[in-house]
């Protein structure tokens, strides 16, 4: 690990000038992932500026609007079990859950969260190009091992995925996200803030140097009644989804009156159609509709060596997690979803 300085801020005002024009240094919260891209050399930072001290933004909010505040530096799994979130996204406390381990979750910041970077084995392997790592250098996943790579969104330069499973639900229930910077505050769209690799892989968001997330916001609609987060990956704990799927419908009288779809574990950011959405609404939840959603979702999907069967995965897996998500009763253990 190289040498750095640290310090402390008690405001976002403190930690944005503590960060000042240096590019190289780095807000820390929890630090579960700044750790490991410190220790492998895979980033490097001047100075770190611990934020875990700025305590406006460690809580979850009721909003005027309806909607509810969650602090950047909540913690993933005090903001999973908060009883606002399980009772009013429960989505979002399905998709918090399935991250990581409870000890990783008990340390990672929600703000955090949506700052990790691609657990792609060559961006950790510093002796192998990468253009996320190493602008201009290559791509090894492309001709390499890349069973868990992306087969919608990429690039000839890149096909690394995004690993969050937290960012899926926020993408589904339309999340905003509040930030703080020298220049003063801004609000971005959840899909707004991800990027797509394209010919700058190496530049994961939205966010520029000198910012600060400071809380996230869900509106009023939080899908309660009718919810699934299904990960398919290749461990039940501690592993990162081959293709995961967060699903909310609002569904009245038997018919489709609002939904959404986002996957992961599938392209460089959050993956959501709303061309897919729009041909949902309106119609009845059936296993039929929802294949031809599936379809729409997944046009322009394409695999590589090793990972083309997370083509025919991802449409399972959305047919699978809408039909669950039309009778939540049938997520509970060894229960069969079923239209």
């Amino acid at each position: 690990m190289n040498n750095f300085s640290y310090t402390k801020a008690s405001n976002v005002d403190q930690a944005i000038s503590q960060l000042d024009a240096d590019i190289r240094n780095k807000i820390v919260a929890g630090g579960t992932n700044i750790t490991d891209l410190l220790k492998y050399f895979i980033t490097k930072a001047d100075k770190l500026v611990d934020i875990n001290a700025i305590k406006e933004h460690n809580s979850i909010l009721r909003l005027d609007n309806g909607g509810v505040r969650i602090g950047a530096l909540h913690t993933n799994a005090d903001t999973a079990y908060d009883p606002i979130i399980e009772g009013r996204y429960p989505l979002l406390s399905k998709a918090i859950l399935a991250g990581a381990s409870a000890q990783i979750r008990n340390m990672a910041t929600n703000g955090g969260n949506l700052m990790q970077r691609t657990r792609c084995y060559y961006f950790y392997d510093i002796n192998t190009p990468c253009n996320k790592r190493d602008p201009g250098s290559g791509c090894s996943a492309i001709t390499g091992y890349n069973r868990i790579h992306a087969i919608l969104g990429q690039s000839k330069n890149c096909i690394a995925v995004f690993p969050s499973d937290m960012c899926v639900a926020l993408s589904a229930l339309n999340a905003t996200i509040n930030i703080s910077g020298s220049h003063g505050e801004r609000v971005v769209d959840f899909s707004d803030f991800h990027r797509l690799p394209g010919d700058t892989p190496n530049i994961d968001n939205n966010l520029k140097h000198g910012e600060v997330i400071t809380s996230i916001d869900l509106p009023e609609k939080g899908f309660e009644k009718n919810y699934s987060y299904l990960k398919l990956r290749d461990r039940s704990s501690y592993s990162f989804a081959l293709v995961s799927v967060a699903t909310g419908f609002d569904i009245e009288n038997g018919i489709i009156k609002d939904v959404r779809i986002a996957l992961g574990g599938v392209a460089h950011k959050p993956w959501r159609v709303p061309e897919a959405e729009d041909f949902l609404k309106g119609k009845e939840p059936t296993q039929e509709i929802i294949t031809e959603a599936a379809n729409i979702i997944l046009k322009g999907a394409m695999g590589y060596q090793h990972n083309s069967f997370k083509i025919i995965l991802a449409k399972r897996a959305i047919i699978r997690n809408c039909i669950m998500a039309l009778d939540p009763e049938s997520q509970r253990p060894g229960a069969k979803p079923s239209l």
